[in-house]
């Protein structure tokens, strides 16, 4: 048997071993876990400032999100992110079904503007509602392709795609992953047809005069939708008479049902009592993540 006082010698200098070791191991460790760099986040409504683009999107429970045309059918849309009309030229991860997904009282107040568009023969459209987490983390990496610039002509003919981000065009995470924003403009009543957007066909200048842009069955709003530039502005100076005049209609048309407009783009709106302001859901776009309208 050995005795009590070696065994007491030998624990303590397996004791500093351990914490030798343990140095170590702690001095190592920032090396081995320091993410990798992500463009920068800029100050805008599809950029929070917080939480930062790695917080957690879980909760309890679900988003409570509806299909916004259950709630009110006669509402339009044409949800960009699903095809390939748009600035990445494809469709857009999570986005499994062409829907618009929307918070209850989000689409409950959206229906309310569809009411005071129609007393005003006119007709809201939609281009984009909730977005999940991972679409946004897709924009965060076609950013990262500087070669990857098939849509340029269209979307940002006279932005650098390397500013998208400082330039607040970009952001990630977005208020549409809260699901409470809305991407959307106006159309007549009755609305005319829309000619399909073919893969590959001539792109021109979303700032170019509503003749001769994409055929957008949109009111004239000075720009195509998703159009990265100045013009875009939902106030620019540069934009008169009948465009500026409807942005005006729909500005007030949304703000009177609770919503507030983002200053660099005409046809983003985001309701101000957003049941998840603080929560950046994953769900996919499909009816599968829908709740029913009436329940």
């Amino acid at each position: 048997m050995a005795r009590p006082g070696r065994i007491r010698r030998r624990t303590a200098t397996a004791r500093g071993r351990a914490v030798a070791a343990a140095v170590v191991i702690v001095a190592l460790a920032p090396g081995c876990t320091r993410p990798a760099p992500s463009p920068p986040a800029a100050p805008s409504p599809s950029a929070a400032p917080t939480p930062p683009p790695s917080a957690p999107a879980a909760t309890p429970r679900g988003p409570g999100l509806v299909v916004l045309t259950d709630v009110d059918p006669r509402v339009r849309t044409d949800i960009r992110y699903a095809g390939a009309h748009n600035f990445v030229g494809r469709p857009v991860a999570g986005y499994a079904e062409p829907l618009c997904l929307l918070t209850r009282p989000a689409a409950e107040a959206l229906r309310r503007v569809q009411d005071a568009a129609l007393a005003r023969g006119r007709s809201l459209k939609v281009y984009d509602c909730y977005r999940p987490r991972r679409a946004a983390d897709d924009f965060v990496e076609w950013a990262r392709q500087p070669g990857e610039q098939r849509m340029k002509a269209e979307f940002y003919p006279r932005v650098a795609k390397s500013e998208l981000f400082d330039e607040g065009y970009l952001g990630a995470p977005t208020a549409h992953s809260r699901g409470s924003t809305v991407d959307l403009t106006l159309v007549d009543v009755p609305t005319p047809t829309q000619p399909p957007y073919v893969p590959g066909q001539p792109l021109v200048a979303c700032t170019a005069p509503q003749g001769q842009r994409f055929a957008d069955n949109s009111v004239d709003m000075g720009t195509g939708f998703d159009c990265f530039d100045p013009l875009a502005h939902t106030d620019s100076p540069r934009v008169t008479g009948v465009a500026r005049d409807n942005r005006r209609l729909l500005r007030q048309l949304m703000t009177d049902a609770g919503f507030v407009n983002y200053d660099r783009e005409w046809w983003h709106y985001r309701y101000r009592d957003e049941p998840w302001p603080d929560t950046y859901f994953d769900v996919p776009v499909a009816r599968s993540s829908a709740e029913p309208a009436g329940g």
